[in-house]
C-alpha cells in the first residue's frame, strides 16, 4: 500500500533536509547546599551573575568562580535543592522587569509581582549590576528636593541627585522620615523607589498604607525583600530597585529611591559571604564590604540633560548611639551627609528626633531655597545655645533675665521643629512657623498651646497668601517688608488661637 501524497512529500523533505546541528548543553552537579548558598561543579563557562536554574526550579547566581567550583547565591528557599541534582546554565545575567507597568505595584527582588494584582507585562529587562555615571555625565546638585519635614528642609537640606543618610538607633523613626519624604512628592513630578530589605511584613504592609493612604502609590514602586525570603534576595533588592530608578532617570525624571535598610543588607553579605567561605575581615565582614554599598550608591546622581536625577536617601541603624561603627562609618563616607536621630530626643517626645549638632548636608545647601538659607544660620545658633544653657541650668543656678529669654526663646524654637508623622508641611507654612518662633511668638508656651499656635500660624499663612512659596520657589531673597508682614500675621493668628482657648 503506497502512502498518500503529503505524507509522502514529508518523508522526502525530512531525508532531504540537512541534520539539525548539534546542541552543546551544560549540566553541573550540586556537591553542597548550605543556608542560601549551593557549591555547584561541572559548569566550567559559567559567567559572574549568571542566573543557574536547578533542577527543583529554584533559581541561583553565580557568586565565586573558581576552577573547579562555583559558589552560588541561591535566590529561593535552600530546603528544595538537593545534593547531586542537575543544574543548568541559562546564559543570562540577572535582570529585573524596568518601566512604567512597576508604578504602582508591590514586586520582589526579581521583579515578581508581591501584590495579588496579576502579571506585570513590562517587557523591557535590565542587568542589576551597572556601571556608575562617569563625571562628565553629571551635573551638582542645584535642585531641592522637598521633604516637608521643618527640622530638615531649614537645618539639613536635601538636593535633587544627593544621597543623604538617614542614620539613627532602632524606634527613633528613620523610616518615618523616608517615608514622609516620599508623600511629600505628592505635588511633584518625582517618581519614588521604595526598597524594604529584611524588614517584617506586617512594618512593610504599613508602609504600603502610608504610602497608599497618601496618595503616592500611582507614582511609587515597593521592592520587597522580607525577613522570610533568602539572604540573596535580600542583598539583590537594592541594585534591582536602583536599576529601576535607572530607567526612570533615562527617561528624563526625577527619582527618589529609598534603601531600608542597608545594615540588614550588609549583615546579608557577610552571612553570604562567610558560608562560602570568604575569608572575613573587620567584624566579620569581608573585606570588599564597602564597595558593595559604594558601587550601589555611586549610581544616584543629578544626570546630564536629557536625563533625570536620583536621589538616594540609604537608612542605617546604629547599635547605642555607635557612630564609629564599620557600617555607618563607611555609609557617613559614601554619602554627601547624614540626618542623624537621637534617642536623647526620642526620649523628651522631640519628633522628628533630628539632632542638628550632628546631621549635616555637605552638598544640599547650593540646592536650599535663599528665603531657607537665611533662616537656617540663626536656627543651628539659638539651638546650640539652648542646648548649653539648658544643661547649664539643671544645676540649679540663679539666672539673670537675659539668660531665661535665650532658654525661653530656645524652648520655643526647638518645640517649632516638632512635627507629627504623616503631616508633611509646604514650604511656605514652614518658613512662617520658623520665622515666628525665631521672632518670641511661641516664647513661653507649654508643649499643647505651642502646638495649638503653630497650627493657627499655618492655617493664616494658608489662607492669606503673602507670595511666600512662590518667593521660596523661585529662589528669592525674604525682603524685610514680607518678614514683618508674615511675622505680623503669625502674632495675630496665635492671639486669637488663644482667646478662642480660653474662652
Amino acid at each position: 500500500m503506497r502512502p498518500d501524497t503529503g505524507t509522502g512529500a514529508l518523508l522526502e523533505a525530512l531525508i532531504t533536509s540537512p541534520a539539525p546541528a548539534p546542541v552543546v548543553r551544560e549540566i553541573g552537579r550540586v556537591a553542597e547546599v548550605a543556608d542560601g548558598v549551593a557549591i555547584v561543579s561541572g559548569l566550567a563557562r559559567a559567567l559572574a551573575d549568571e542566573v543557574l536554574e536547578f533542577a527543583s526550579g529554584v533559581q541561583g547566581v553565580v557568586f565565586d568562580l573558581e576552577p573547579d567550583r562555583l559558589g552560588v547565591v541561591l535566590l529561593g528557599p535552600s530546603e528544595r535543592v538537593a545534593p547531586g541534582e542537575d543544574v543548568r546554565r541559562t546564559g543570562r545575567v540577572i535582570g529585573v522587569p524596568v518601566g512604567a507597568e512597576l508604578l504602582g505595584r508591590v514586586v520582589d527582588a526579581l521583579g515578581r509581582p508581591r501584590d495579588g494584582q496579576g502579571a506585570l507585562g513590562a517587557q523591557t529587562r535590565r542587568p542589576i549590576e551597572a556601571d556608575a555615571p562617569p563625571i562628565r555625565a553629571r551635573r551638582a546638585v542645584s535642585r531641592p528636593l522637598a521633604t516637608g519635614l521643618k527640622a530638615i528642609d531649614a537645618a539639613v537640606p536635601v538636593g535633587l541627585g544627593q544621597r543623604e543618610l538617614i542614620i539613627g538607633d532602632r524606634q527613633t523613626g528613620k523610616t518615618s522620615i523616608a517615608v514622609d519624604a516620599i508623600l511629600n512628592q505628592r505635588d511633584t513630578q518625582v517618581a519614588c523607589v521604595y526598597c524594604a530589605i529584611g524588614q517584617r511584613g506586617d512594618a512593610v504592609a504599613k508602609v504600603i498604607g502610608a504610602i497608599g493612604d497618601g496618595g503616592m502609590m500611582d507614582r511609587s514602586v515597593i521592592v520587597v525583600a522580607g525577613d522570610e525570603d533568602a539572604p540573596g534576595l535580600a542583598y539583590v533588592a537594592p541594585y534591582a530597585a536602583m536599576t529601576v530608578a535607572e530607567a526612570f532617570a533615562a527617561e528624563g525624571r526625577d527619582v527618589l529611591i529609598v534603601f531600608d535598610d542597608l545594615t540588614r543588607h550588609a549583615h546579608a553579605y557577610r552571612e553570604l559571604s562567610l558560608l562560602l567561605r570568604r575569608p572575613p575581615g573587620r567584624e566579620a565582614f569581608p573585606g570588599d564590604i564597602f564597595y558593595v554599598h559604594a558601587r550601589l550608591l555611586e549610581r544616584a546622581g543629578q544626570f546630564a540633560e536629557g536625563h533625570g536625577s536620583i536621589t538616594a536617601l540609604p537608612v542605617v541603624e546604629t547599635q547605642a548611639e555607635n557612630l564609629s561603627a564599620y557600617i555607618p562609618t563607611n555609609l557617613i563616607s559614601i554619602t554627601d551627609g547624614q540626618i542623624y536621630l537621637s534617642p536623647r530626643l526620642v526620649r523628651r517626645n522631640q519628633f522628628p528626633a533630628v539632632d542638628l549638632g550632628v546631621s549635616a548636608s555637605r552638598v544640599g545647601g547650593k540646592a536650599q531655597a535663599r528665603a531657607f538659607r537665611e533662616v537656617a544660620g540663626n536656627l543651628r545658633v539659638t539651638l546650640s545655645q539652648f542646648e548649653e544653657l539648658e544643661d547649664f541650668a539643671r544645676f540649679g543656678t540663679r539666672l539673670d533675665e537675659a539668660t531665661r529669654q535665650r532658654l525661653a526663646r530656645g524652648a520655643a524654637v526647638r518645640s517649632a521643629l516638632r512635627q507629627p508623622e504623616r503631616d508633611p508641611i509646604p514650604a511656605g507654612e514652614q518658613l512662617g512657623v520658623l520665622l515666628a518662633a525665631m521672632e518670641g511668638v511661641f516664647d513661653g508656651m507649654d508643649e499643647a498651646r505651642a502646638a495649638a499656635a503653630m497650627q493657627a500660624v499655618r492655617s493664616a499663612l494658608g489662607q492669606e497668601d503673602h507670595g511666600l512659596a512662590e518667593r521660596i520657589a523661585a529662589g528669592e531673597a525674604l525682603e524685610a517688608d514680607l518678614r514683618e508682614q508674615v511675622i505680623a500675621s503669625a502674632r495675630a493668628a496665635v492671639r486669637g488661637g488663644g482667646d478662642d482657648a480660653d474662652a
